[in-house]
């Protein structure tokens, strides 16, 4: 059961998203003393068939598209008029058996409501429409989405119809600007933010509690799929969920076609968790991890502890002005000082920090922007520069906190052999390493720990509520109550 309701969508949000984008484009153009006459163009996603079949697969929004106009139907045009401010959509002209197999065809005036935009006319008008509303002399000008993806290295794709030769196109100014408009989010997509947070992290617990040795991985992630969507309505996830056990926990993306979470696991063997539903195209992205019998081992606490404490220090430290490299490296001299502690590592923690040992056990960056993307836009905008060092480079951002933001506090420590063994033997690492202890670790896999935290004007809050503690793991993996009662 879930004490949860999928929340109704406020189309404000999306009107919101199109106002700031106006306004900040605006200010680019004038600062140039550029016109204003002229029109953002995105094209929004196109439905696709498998393969050469006619199984059509289930559409999901292009995110830009998603942003700015909310609309969850696929082959649609979107675009805003900078003089005026008008946003106008335009929308497929339905082949009449469209009503016999897929449903009503809805009128014009049905979309102008719903997604509450200024205009609406059909995609086979875009020439027409555009020639009628522009004011300014000469050929209208369209300003086209075009631009790279820092996480992926793909190009967005411009917007693109028949006849777009016969205006003049702009491929570099909107995309940097849209960029930047998504890293900041509004009070209104921080509640639906938040509502994926809750119902994801109510689905967290509930695997927890159901969890038993002698189950497959992907009935782990059957149990958060069902959940966030019976009780959520998230028909999406975020990202292909991540249902690591055993030594697949050092596995930092398992769970895709070639390791399809199908491990039986086993009494004494750790879980690591990644799982998030998306509500309205916005995200979450939350990973637990915990024993499958229950109980922690002194081994599982250690590592588990070491993560936490950097999670919860990186926690503590952030807030505006705050450097995203900075609380990576605070997150990883945590991990080290723990591992020493506990006699894995040995040799003095600054000098480990100078021979980036954290990279060996914690390879992937410290968190990311997240909204509706999972690794959301405005990583690395022009000035700031990607770190070149192990770990570090791996970092999607190295900016500076601002107010706003949601990012990701994903800290881990894991036993990667194709990391540790060549550290183990490199003349400047292999003094670091005991030997004896290691070994005890071959097949540890590892821990991750990541809860998702909007930046406030004076520190951050956590959008994730799930038991973190060893104790309240073991309380509600026991069927204590969560949150725990007083």
């Amino acid at each position: 059961m879930s004490s949860l309701s999928p929340p109704p969508i406020p189309m404000e949000l999306h009107a919101g998203n199109r106002k700031k984008l106006l306004e900040s484009i605006r200010r680019q153009l004038s600062s140039s003393n550029r016109s204003l006459d002229g029109f953002v163009l995105l094209q929004g996603g196109e439905e696709k068939n498998r393969y050469c079949t006619d199984h059509t697969e289930l559409f999901r929004q292009e995110s830009y598209f998603a942003y700015l106009f909310g609309v969850r139907e696929p082959d649609f045009y979107g675009a805003i008029d900078i003089g005026s401010g008008k946003s106008i959509l335009f929308i497929p002209r339905l082949p009449d058996d469209y009503a016999v197999w897929l449903g009503e065809i809805k009128p014009l005036s049905h979309f102008k409501e719903t997604y509450m935009v200024d205009m609406v006319f059909y995609v086979d008008e875009i020439i027409q429409v555009f020639n009628e509303q522009f004011k300014g002399s000469g050929k209208p000008l369209l300003y086209l989405l075009h631009g790279l993806n820092t996480d992926s290295s793909n190009f967005s794709k411009p917007a693109s119809f028949e006849g777009i030769d016969k205006f003049e196109t702009d491929l570099t100014t909107l995309h940097p600007i849209l960029a930047e408009c998504r890293v900041i989010k509004s009070s209104l997509e921080l509640q639906v933010i938040q509502f994926a947070n809750d119902i994801s992290s109510e689905a967290h617990i509930e695997v927890m509690r159901k969890v038993t040795p002698g189950m497959k991985e992907y009935q782990m992630e059957s149990m958060f799929l069902h959940h966030s969507y019976m009780y959520g309505g998230c028909r999406h996830c975020s990202y292909t969920c991540i249902c690591a056990t055993g030594d697949n926990s050092a596995v930092l993306h398992y769970g895709h076609a070639a390791a399809p979470n199908d491990r039986t696991f086993e009494d004494g063997d750790l879980a690591l968790l990644d799982m998030g539903a998306e509500y309205h195209f916005y995200g979450s992205d939350i990973t637990c991890s915990f024993p499958v019998n229950g109980k922690f081992t002194s081994d599982q606490s250690l590592i588990y502890n070491a993560v936490l404490d950097a999670h919860n220090s990186v926690i503590s430290a952030m807030k505006p002005g705050v450097n995203w490299v900075d609380m990576h490296k605070l997150a990883e001299k945590i991990i080290l000082e723990s591992l020493k502690k506990g006699s894995i590592l040995t040799g003095d923690v600054d000098d480990m920090m100078v021979q980036r040992l954290g990279a060996v056990f914690m390879p992937h960056g410290l968190g990311h922007f997240m909204g509706i993307d999972t690794h959301d836009t405005g990583g690395y905008p022009k000035g700031v520069e990607r770190p070149k060092e192990p770990g570090l480079k791996s970092l999607r951002t190295a900016r500076d906190l601002l107010e706003g933001m949601v990012i990701t506090v994903e800290p881990g420590c894991y036993f990667i052999k194709a990391l540790l063994f060549p550290a183990m033997g490199n003349a400047t690492t292999s003094k670091f390493f005991n030997r004896e202890t290691i070994e005890r670790f071959r097949n540890f896999g590892g821990v991750r720990i990541e809860s998702d935290l909007v930046v406030t004007a004076n520190g951050c809050k956590n959008m994730t509520n799930v038991p973190r503690e060893t104790w309240e793991i073991e309380a509600v993996m026991a069927g204590g109550p969560w949150p725990p009662t007083k």
